[in-house]
């Protein structure tokens, strides 16, 4: 299990992450999603004993990562695909990680395998691998130790579809096993395709948190007005979160019908369109939740 609780990161007078907490059980893949500098990484980060929180607590397998007593064999960690030694063949990285972890040296050849660098690719520099390939060398040496839990950000950048695919089930199939998965992605549909469970933060806080299905369940409302700025101002003062939808001058609203309606009839806006989102996938609920924060961070 990874708990996070209460984790908080400021730097002056600047918060990056505010109160974060959730958790991730065995068996699942947690999609842990956001925007560009809404604290995902920051996070994952103070989970993997990294950076030091300003407040909170963050658990891996009942202990603080810097508790356990040999993290590769307990945690399989991909943050950075690129903090790997140049100079470095594929099968020296991991024979070198194979050695601090007190791995059996054999398992090298199986791990370079599982990923798709046996042969010549395990045998070139770390100086010469696409990006791609990188990220596959990352995905060994997490899964090095036979760990239980991988915590991963941004595995998927620089993989072809063919890539992307594959690693959607190595990862399905390491939960369905009884492993835990914390996955940061921007790539919407594969998370969509992958994960049990979702937490979305905004702004350096979880806007929302919860199974897939049932986020995905209500995405919110679609309503449109003549007076757009009207509607906008009308929305802001009930508290109600909106983001654009598509050229048409139509919102995205997370809140009910019901909600969003009597918002407008209280400001007098009269509605040309009020609707159930419908079912508009992780995507959509990813902008309703997020493209507001997203603009008010950005002009602080």
């Amino acid at each position: 299990m990874i708990a996070a609780e209460h984790l908080t990161k400021r730097y002056g007078r600047h918060t990056a992450v505010d109160d974060v907490s959730f958790r991730c059980e065995p068996g699942t893949v947690t999609g842990f999603l956001g925007p560009n500098g809404a604290g995902k990484s920051t996070t994952m980060r103070m989970i993997c004993g990294l950076t030091p929180p300003t407040a909170g607590t963050a658990t891996v397998a009942g202990r603080p990562y810097r508790g356990l007593p040999n993290p590769g064999r307990e945690v399989g960690v991909l943050l950075d695909a690129s903090a790997q030694h140049a100079g470095r063949t594929g099968r020296e990285v991991l024979t070198v990680a194979a050695a601090t972890m007190g791995v059996e040296r054999r398992k090298v050849a199986a791990a370079l395998d599982r990923v798709g660098l046996d042969g010549a690719a395990a045998r070139r520099r770390v100086r010469a691998y696409s990006l791609g390939m990188r990220q596959r060398l990352g995905l060994a040496h997490a899964l090095l130790g036979d760990p239980r839990i991988l915590i991963l950000d941004e595995p998927a950048n620089g993989l072809d579809p063919e890539g992307i695919f594959w690693m959607r089930g190595l990862l399905r199939d390491f939960a369905d096993r009884g492993g835990t998965v914390l996955l940061s992605s921007h790539l919407l549909r594969e998370v969509e395709a992958v994960a049990d469970r979702l937490v979305v933060i905004g702004g350096g806080r979880v806007v929302a948190q919860g199974g897939k299905d049932e986020l995905l369940g209500g995405t919110g409302t679609r309503v449109r007005a003549r007076d757009l700025p009207g509607l906008r101002r009308a929305l802001d003062t009930a508290g109600l979160a909106a983001a654009a939808s598509g050229t048409d001058g139509s919102l995205l609203v997370s809140a009910g019908p019901d909600a969003v309606g009597q918002a407008a009839a209280d400001a007098g806006i009269a509605l040309t369109e009020l609707r159930p989102a419908g079912d508009g996938g992780l995507e959509q609920l990813f902008l309703t939740l997020t493209t507001v924060d997203t603009a008010r961070e950005a002009v602080r």
